[in-house]
């Protein structure tokens, strides 16, 4: 097993859940097992009659679990960066020995090594061992659930300790200026005031503030203060009390979107396609084949699509033209998540298929994928929104910090481009969402003005023309013969900004398909266009690369034939 491999698996391990694989359950449990067996161990060697019957074996059990642990929490902090992203590096190892758990497990592992080194008492440092208990809670849903509540109430209960402080502070100065009178060899400072107010709050249990007032006054104000008292612990009981019931509350829903987020992977159980037989995901499955097929409600699919990762809902409405008054269909997606910013599968082709748009344009990400799977090309799509209330389109860059994840993006697609002999296809929608309805159904854009047909503009995007050419006239001859579906180049649209980003690729041969979403989202035979522009693109452009792996689109693995299989 390769080292990233282990160090994966051990962070499964480590991320406290003990609802993962069966084998990391396991372990889990053992660790759990041998925390309690290490505080009997303690507890027991607290009685002299059994430390010298049993002794030999109370060192052994000493032994064993403390060289456990240590191999354990080495492996916990080795891996922390796998279970906490704010752990990677150095400074995040640190930050991880000092977080509430790696302290503890530091203080109730390593200090027992210094006694073979040092003059350190060895009950002593056993003393600190008890601390391993506090370990278990990692793994008790309930400490889980409280810590929860408490840091979500943090900034409320810290808003009222300042106010019962302040008011605290006023009372005692005031306690010091009436019991000055009354009673000044014993109110003698601002201090023993102060002092006797705070401790009344504890019940003063070791009586170093006793000094009571005996003045009307300061009796009164003692009365004041024991209300307060009261309200310190009231307060904070009510607002975690509180927090307690959201969180449960939280968690209750989480579990019931966890359930219908795996009734949704189940809608998007492969289908064969009618003409090519290939197993294939759904481009989309309508909300009410949802509704009737496992019984939920609209507002429990979209609590489902929020709290998933790889879920969307889309209004179809938006990809047909705005001439032909458009009625509202809501569907979801799904789509391949491997990245930060939605998909990259590399292949090892010198194609690279390219979803800039994937994110707002209805079933491009699954024509786009079944395109580069089925001609065994590369592929990186954008999947993710940062911000939905400004999505933003990898198509036209205009701030390459506008979305934190576009430079990952980017970096991709040049690494998997990084030949001359590259080319980088684009796919992108045209047609809908208030474009009007062009004759053709497949644009070619290379980088030109709108109109201009020829290979004269030096804006140009290609670098190769004449394999560019021919691959032009074989795909737009194969789509009208096949399918009566015609083609253009740069005749609707233009691509002259340098904001296009065939511009910020360093391939050399970059060009754009935008294809009519009355293909893409509404044409029966999307999947035997896709495998047949995979086909013309392979026999121009990849002739001599091996032909692509396509078992897992003709054979079924149940258990696993529900969404993509990156």
């Amino acid at each position: 097993m390769k080292i990233q491999q282990l160090k994966q698996e051990l962070s499964r391990v480590f991320d406290d859940n003990l609802h993962t694989k069966q084998w990391h359950n396991y372990v889990d449990y053992i660790i759990i097992g041998l925390i309690v067996l290490s505080t009997v161990e303690v507890f027991l060697s607290t009685y002299d009659g059994i430390v010298e019957k049993y002794g030999l074996w109370l060192k052994v059990v000493d032994y064993f679990t403390t060289f456990f642990f240590t191999i354990e929490v080495t492996l916990r902090i080795w891996c922390a960066d796998l279970i906490d992203d704010k752990y990677k590096g150095f400074w995040g190892r640190v930050r991880y020995c000092f977080s509430f758990y790696g302290l503890i497990d530091i203080l109730s592992t390593y200090p027992f090594y210094l006694h073979f080194f040092m003059p350190v008492p060895y009950v002593a440092l056993k003393a600190l061992r008890i601390a391993r208990l506090l370990r278990v809670f990692r793994y008790l849903k309930a400490f889980n659930v409280l810590s929860r509540a408490m840091r979500a109430k943090k900034d409320e209960m810290w808003v009222s300790v300042q106010f019962l402080t302040i008011i605290t502070l006023i009372l005692s100065f005031v306690l010091f200026f009436v019991e000055h009178e009354a009673q000044p060899e014993v109110y003698n400072n601002g201090w023993t005031s102060v002092l006797w107010a705070f401790a009344q709050y504890i019940g003063d249990p070791g009586n170093f503030a006793d000094t009571p007032p005996i003045s009307v006054t300061g009796r009164i104000i003692a009365c004041i203060i024991g209300v307060l008292g009261i309200a310190i612990f009231a307060v904070p009981a009510g607002l975690i009390g509180s927090a307690f019931s959201e969180v449960m509350e939280k968690d209750e829903h989480a579990e019931k979107d966890r359930a219908n987020i795996a009734k949704l992977q189940a809608a998007f159980r492969w289908t064969q396609d009618r003409y090519t037989k290939f197993l294939t995901v759904p481009r989309y499955v309508s909300v009410p084949d949802i509704q009737a097929k496992y019984r939920l409600a609209v507002p429990q699919i979209c609590n489902a699509v929020n709290a998933s990762h790889n879920f969307r809902v889309r209004n179809l409405a938006s990809t047909q033209p705005i001439d032909s008054k458009p009625i509202d269909k809501l569907v979801v997606e799904t789509f391949p998540l491997n990245t930060l910013y939605g998909c990259c599968i590399d292949r090892g082709s010198k194609v690279t298929i390219v979803g800039t748009s994937n994110v707002s344009e209805a079933a491009t990400g699954t024509f786009a994928y079944y395109l580069a799977k089925i001609g065994g090309f590369n592929y990186v799509s954008k999947e993710i929104e940062l911000d939905m209330l400004n999505p933003v389109t990898y198509y036209n860059i205009t701030d390459e910090q506008a979305d934190a994840n576009l430079p990952l993006f980017l970096d991709d697609i040049n690494r998997l481009a990084n030949s001359d002999d590259h080319w980088v296809i684009c796919i992108l929608a045209s047609s809908g969402s208030g474009e009007p309805t062009y004759p053709t159904q497949f644009h070619y854009i290379i980088g030109k003005a709108k109109g201009d047909e020829t290979y004269d503009d030096p804006r140009i995007t290609i670098k190769n023309i004449p394999a560019f050419d021919a691959l032009y006239k074989d795909l737009t001859a194969a789509m009208e013969q096949q399918f009566a579906l015609t083609s253009d180049c740069q005749k609707y649209h233009t691509a002259t900004s340098p904001k296009n980003i065939a511009r910020h690729i360093t391939c050399p041969n970059a060009f754009t398909i935008r294809i009519a979403w009355s293909v893409l989202c509404w044409d029966y035979r999307y999947l035997q266009i896709a495998q047949t522009m995979a086909n013309t693109i392979r026999q121009h452009l990849t002739a001599n690369e091996q032909e692509p792996d396509l078992s897992s689109l003709v054979t079924r693995i149940p258990g696993q034939d529900c969404g993509y299989n990156i």
